[in-house]
Protein backbone atom coordinates (compact mmCIF):
# COMPACT_ATOMS: atom_id res chain seq x y z
CA UNK A 1 0.00 0.00 0.00
CA UNK A 2 2.88 2.43 0.81
CA UNK A 3 3.66 2.10 -3.08
CA UNK A 4 0.61 2.98 -4.28
CA UNK A 5 0.36 6.25 -1.76
CA UNK A 6 3.75 7.52 -2.71
CA UNK A 7 2.92 6.55 -6.57
CA UNK A 8 -0.32 8.46 -6.20
CA UNK A 9 1.31 11.47 -4.51
CA UNK A 10 3.78 11.77 -7.43
CA UNK A 11 0.86 11.82 -9.91
CA UNK A 12 -0.63 14.53 -7.22
CA UNK A 13 2.51 15.99 -7.51
CA UNK A 14 3.47 16.38 -11.12
CA UNK A 15 0.04 17.42 -12.39
CA UNK A 16 0.38 20.78 -10.16
CA UNK A 17 3.92 21.01 -11.64
CA UNK A 18 3.12 20.56 -14.91
CA UNK A 19 0.59 22.59 -14.78
CA UNK A 20 2.88 25.36 -14.19
CA UNK A 21 4.88 24.66 -16.64
CA UNK A 22 2.33 24.33 -19.53
CA UNK A 23 1.26 28.19 -18.26
CA UNK A 24 4.67 29.37 -18.42
CA UNK A 25 5.15 28.28 -21.78
CA UNK A 26 2.56 30.25 -23.06
CA UNK A 27 4.49 33.27 -22.15
CA UNK A 28 8.18 32.35 -22.75
CA UNK A 29 9.67 29.47 -25.15
CA UNK A 30 9.65 26.06 -24.13
CA UNK A 31 13.33 25.50 -23.38
CA UNK A 32 14.07 28.51 -21.09
CA UNK A 33 10.97 27.32 -18.88
CA UNK A 34 12.51 23.90 -19.29
CA UNK A 35 15.64 25.14 -18.40
CA UNK A 36 15.01 27.20 -15.26
CA UNK A 37 12.80 24.14 -13.76
CA UNK A 38 15.77 21.31 -14.79
CA UNK A 39 18.28 23.88 -13.10
CA UNK A 40 16.47 24.27 -10.13
CA UNK A 41 15.50 20.60 -9.26
CA UNK A 42 19.23 19.83 -10.02
CA UNK A 43 20.00 22.39 -6.89
CA UNK A 44 17.58 20.44 -5.14
CA UNK A 45 18.92 17.27 -5.62
CA UNK A 46 22.31 18.45 -4.95
CA UNK A 47 21.62 19.51 -1.57
CA UNK A 48 19.73 16.41 -0.79
CA UNK A 49 22.82 13.78 -1.94
CA UNK A 50 24.92 16.35 -0.25
CA UNK A 51 22.91 16.28 3.26
CA UNK A 52 22.27 12.78 2.54
CA UNK A 53 26.27 11.37 2.34
CA UNK A 54 24.84 8.63 -0.14
CA UNK A 55 27.95 6.33 -1.55
CA UNK A 56 28.56 7.16 -5.43
CA UNK A 57 26.32 4.39 -7.91
CA UNK A 58 27.73 1.70 -9.85
CA UNK A 59 28.35 2.56 -13.62
CA UNK A 60 25.01 0.14 -14.72
CA UNK A 61 22.66 2.43 -12.43
CA UNK A 62 24.62 5.68 -13.45
CA UNK A 63 24.00 4.79 -17.41
CA UNK A 64 20.27 3.84 -16.65
CA UNK A 65 20.03 7.26 -15.03
CA UNK A 66 21.99 9.00 -17.73
CA UNK A 67 19.89 7.59 -19.99
CA UNK A 68 16.74 8.81 -18.13
CA UNK A 69 17.71 12.18 -18.56
CA UNK A 70 18.52 12.25 -22.20
CA UNK A 71 14.65 10.83 -22.43
CA UNK A 72 13.40 13.19 -20.21
CA UNK A 73 15.21 16.04 -22.43
CA UNK A 74 13.07 14.89 -25.41
CA UNK A 75 10.03 14.33 -23.40
CA UNK A 76 9.85 17.67 -21.25
CA UNK A 77 10.61 19.95 -24.61
CA UNK A 78 7.73 18.01 -26.35
CA UNK A 79 5.60 17.96 -23.85
CA UNK A 80 5.51 22.11 -22.69
CA UNK A 81 5.41 23.22 -25.98
CA UNK A 82 2.05 20.38 -26.31
CA UNK A 83 0.88 22.30 -23.34
CA UNK A 84 1.86 25.84 -24.68
CA UNK A 85 -0.03 25.18 -28.42
CA UNK A 86 -2.88 22.61 -27.41
CA UNK A 87 -5.49 22.44 -24.49
CA UNK A 88 -3.80 21.39 -21.81
CA UNK A 89 -7.13 19.05 -20.43
CA UNK A 90 -6.12 16.92 -23.90
CA UNK A 91 -2.31 16.84 -24.02
CA UNK A 92 -2.26 16.18 -20.68
CA UNK A 93 -4.18 12.52 -20.84
CA UNK A 94 -1.70 11.41 -23.84
CA UNK A 95 1.40 11.49 -22.30
CA UNK A 96 -0.29 9.52 -19.62
CA UNK A 97 0.10 6.62 -22.03
CA UNK A 98 3.72 7.00 -20.84
CA UNK A 99 3.05 4.07 -18.42
CA UNK A 100 2.61 1.50 -21.08
CA UNK A 101 6.64 1.94 -21.79
CA UNK A 102 7.41 0.53 -18.06
CA UNK A 103 4.16 -1.37 -17.78
CA UNK A 104 5.11 -3.88 -20.66
CA UNK A 105 8.76 -4.36 -19.20
CA UNK A 106 7.40 -4.72 -15.64
CA UNK A 107 5.27 -7.71 -17.26
CA UNK A 108 8.09 -9.21 -19.98
CA UNK A 109 10.33 -9.62 -16.71
CA UNK A 110 7.68 -11.58 -15.12
CA UNK A 111 5.82 -9.10 -13.07
CA UNK A 112 2.24 -10.80 -12.57
CA UNK A 113 -0.18 -8.54 -10.52
CA UNK A 114 -3.49 -9.72 -9.56
CA UNK A 115 -6.80 -10.08 -11.14
CA UNK A 116 -7.82 -6.62 -9.25
CA UNK A 117 -4.92 -4.70 -10.04
CA UNK A 118 -5.01 -5.85 -14.27
CA UNK A 119 -8.81 -4.73 -14.53
CA UNK A 120 -7.05 -1.62 -12.18
CA UNK A 121 -4.34 -1.71 -14.86
CA UNK A 122 -6.83 -1.77 -18.19
CA UNK A 123 -9.30 0.83 -16.88
CA UNK A 124 -6.34 3.30 -15.93
CA UNK A 125 -5.04 3.33 -19.71
CA UNK A 126 -8.45 3.28 -21.43
CA UNK A 127 -9.53 6.52 -18.74
CA UNK A 128 -6.90 8.33 -20.44
CA UNK A 129 -7.15 7.71 -24.02
CA UNK A 130 -10.83 9.08 -23.13
CA UNK A 131 -9.68 12.13 -21.79
CA UNK A 132 -7.87 12.84 -24.72
CA UNK A 133 -10.07 12.82 -27.41
CA UNK A 134 -11.85 16.35 -28.07
CA UNK A 135 -15.29 16.74 -29.66
CA UNK A 136 -15.48 19.94 -31.82
CA UNK A 137 -18.06 21.29 -33.70
CA UNK A 138 -17.15 19.70 -36.99
CA UNK A 139 -16.83 16.25 -35.13
CA UNK A 140 -14.81 14.42 -32.60
CA UNK A 141 -11.50 14.92 -33.91
CA UNK A 142 -7.65 14.73 -31.83
CA UNK A 143 -6.53 17.96 -30.63
CA UNK A 144 -3.88 20.36 -31.81
CA UNK A 145 -0.39 19.50 -30.00
CA UNK A 146 -1.14 15.81 -29.97
CA UNK A 147 1.83 14.73 -31.95
CA UNK A 148 4.04 16.01 -29.58
CA UNK A 149 2.15 14.80 -26.30
CA UNK A 150 2.81 11.11 -28.30
CA UNK A 151 6.27 12.15 -28.20
CA UNK A 152 6.22 12.94 -24.55
CA UNK A 153 4.42 9.72 -24.05
CA UNK A 154 7.15 7.33 -25.09
CA UNK A 155 10.09 9.47 -24.13
CA UNK A 156 8.80 9.96 -20.37
CA UNK A 157 7.75 5.97 -20.50
CA UNK A 158 11.55 5.73 -21.24
CA UNK A 159 12.60 7.76 -18.80
CA UNK A 160 10.56 6.67 -16.02
CA UNK A 161 11.97 2.94 -16.97
CA UNK A 162 15.09 4.34 -17.00
CA UNK A 163 15.13 5.87 -13.51
CA UNK A 164 13.07 2.87 -11.91
CA UNK A 165 16.50 0.26 -13.12
CA UNK A 166 18.72 3.73 -12.17
CA UNK A 167 16.84 4.26 -8.47
CA UNK A 168 17.96 0.57 -6.67
CA UNK A 169 21.86 2.12 -6.47
CA UNK A 170 20.71 5.59 -4.91
CA UNK A 171 17.48 7.30 -5.43
CA UNK A 172 18.82 10.66 -4.66
CA UNK A 173 21.59 9.87 -7.12
CA UNK A 174 19.58 8.10 -9.92
CA UNK A 175 17.79 11.35 -9.95
CA UNK A 176 21.03 14.14 -9.64
CA UNK A 177 22.73 12.36 -12.54
CA UNK A 178 19.50 12.91 -14.96
CA UNK A 179 19.48 16.31 -14.04
CA UNK A 180 22.99 16.65 -14.57
CA UNK A 181 22.70 15.10 -17.82
CA UNK A 182 19.01 16.99 -18.46
CA UNK A 183 20.04 20.07 -17.54
CA UNK A 184 22.90 21.64 -19.74
CA UNK A 185 21.63 20.17 -22.92
CA UNK A 186 18.49 22.07 -22.26
CA UNK A 187 20.07 25.25 -20.90
CA UNK A 188 22.03 25.25 -24.39
CA UNK A 189 18.91 25.38 -26.41
CA UNK A 190 17.43 27.87 -24.34
CA UNK A 191 20.67 30.78 -24.64
CA UNK A 192 18.85 31.05 -28.37
CA UNK A 193 16.05 33.23 -26.38
CA UNK A 194 17.97 35.43 -24.36
CA UNK A 195 15.27 38.35 -25.32
CA UNK A 196 12.95 36.77 -23.51
CA UNK A 197 14.60 36.88 -20.30
CA UNK A 198 13.20 39.43 -19.52
CA UNK A 199 10.29 38.69 -17.27
CA UNK A 200 8.66 39.61 -13.48
CA UNK A 201 10.54 38.30 -10.93
CA UNK A 202 7.21 36.09 -9.80
CA UNK A 203 7.15 34.68 -13.29
CA UNK A 204 10.73 33.17 -12.08
CA UNK A 205 9.80 32.09 -9.15
CA UNK A 206 6.90 30.26 -10.25
CA UNK A 207 9.37 28.62 -12.58
CA UNK A 208 11.27 27.60 -9.87
CA UNK A 209 8.20 26.20 -8.11
CA UNK A 210 7.47 24.19 -10.73
CA UNK A 211 11.33 22.42 -11.10
CA UNK A 212 11.19 21.65 -7.29
CA UNK A 213 7.99 20.23 -7.74
CA UNK A 214 9.24 18.28 -10.66
CA UNK A 215 12.05 17.21 -8.47
CA UNK A 216 9.73 16.21 -5.68
CA UNK A 217 7.96 14.06 -7.68
CA UNK A 218 10.43 12.20 -9.07
CA UNK A 219 11.35 11.11 -5.75
CA UNK A 220 7.96 10.21 -4.81
CA UNK A 221 8.04 7.93 -8.23
CA UNK A 222 11.55 6.29 -7.84
CA UNK A 223 10.75 5.67 -4.59
CA UNK A 224 7.40 4.01 -4.99
CA UNK A 225 9.43 2.21 -8.12
CA UNK A 226 11.36 0.17 -5.32
CA UNK A 227 8.65 -0.46 -3.06
CA UNK A 228 5.84 -2.21 -5.83
CA UNK A 229 5.65 -3.75 -8.84
CA UNK A 230 6.48 -1.36 -11.32
CA UNK A 231 3.90 -2.13 -14.02
CA UNK A 232 1.40 -0.75 -10.64
CA UNK A 233 3.28 1.91 -9.98
CA UNK A 234 4.08 3.29 -13.58
CA UNK A 235 0.80 3.68 -14.09
CA UNK A 236 -0.53 5.06 -11.02
CA UNK A 237 2.09 7.64 -11.63
CA UNK A 238 0.89 8.30 -14.47
CA UNK A 239 -2.91 9.70 -13.91
CA UNK A 240 -1.12 13.44 -12.93
CA UNK A 241 -3.28 14.73 -16.48
CA UNK A 242 -6.07 14.29 -14.15
CA UNK A 243 -5.10 16.97 -12.11
CA UNK A 244 -4.33 19.03 -15.05
CA UNK A 245 -7.72 18.79 -16.97
CA UNK A 246 -9.05 20.24 -13.45
CA UNK A 247 -7.02 22.77 -12.99
CA UNK A 248 -7.35 23.67 -17.06
CA UNK A 249 -11.18 23.78 -16.12
CA UNK A 250 -11.35 25.80 -13.18
CA UNK A 251 -8.15 28.02 -13.80
CA UNK A 252 -8.07 28.39 -17.52
CA UNK A 253 -12.03 27.71 -18.41
CA UNK A 254 -10.69 25.39 -20.87
CA UNK A 255 -13.46 23.53 -22.33
CA UNK A 256 -13.65 19.71 -20.84
CA UNK A 257 -16.71 17.27 -22.43
CA UNK A 258 -18.41 14.89 -21.03
CA UNK A 259 -16.60 12.29 -22.72
CA UNK A 260 -13.71 13.17 -21.11
CA UNK A 261 -15.32 13.49 -17.98
CA UNK A 262 -16.19 10.10 -18.23
CA UNK A 263 -12.46 9.11 -19.01
CA UNK A 264 -11.27 10.90 -16.02
CA UNK A 265 -14.22 8.68 -13.70
CA UNK A 266 -12.94 5.69 -15.27
CA UNK A 267 -9.43 5.93 -15.07
CA UNK A 268 -10.13 7.03 -11.19
CA UNK A 269 -12.03 3.63 -10.78
CA UNK A 270 -8.44 1.99 -12.19
CA UNK A 271 -7.36 3.78 -9.30
CA UNK A 272 -9.25 2.28 -6.96
CA UNK A 273 -9.05 -1.34 -8.24
CA UNK A 274 -5.45 -1.01 -8.12
CA UNK A 275 -5.06 0.11 -5.06
CA UNK A 276 -7.92 -2.31 -3.53
CA UNK A 277 -5.99 -5.65 -5.07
Amino acid sequence: MTAVALALAASLTWGFADFGAGVAARRAPVFVVAAVAQAAGLVLMTLIVVANGDSVPSLRHALWAVFAGLAAVVGLSAFYRALAIGTMGIVGPITATSSLVPLVFGLARGERPDALQAAGIALAIVGVVAASVERLPEGRRIGAGVGLAFLAAVTFGCSLLGLSRAAPGGLAWAILVMRLTATPLIALLALGFRSTWRLPVAFWAGLVAVGLGDAGATLLYGDASTRGLLSVVAVLSSLYPIVIVVLGRVVLSERVARGQLAGVAVALAGVSLISAG
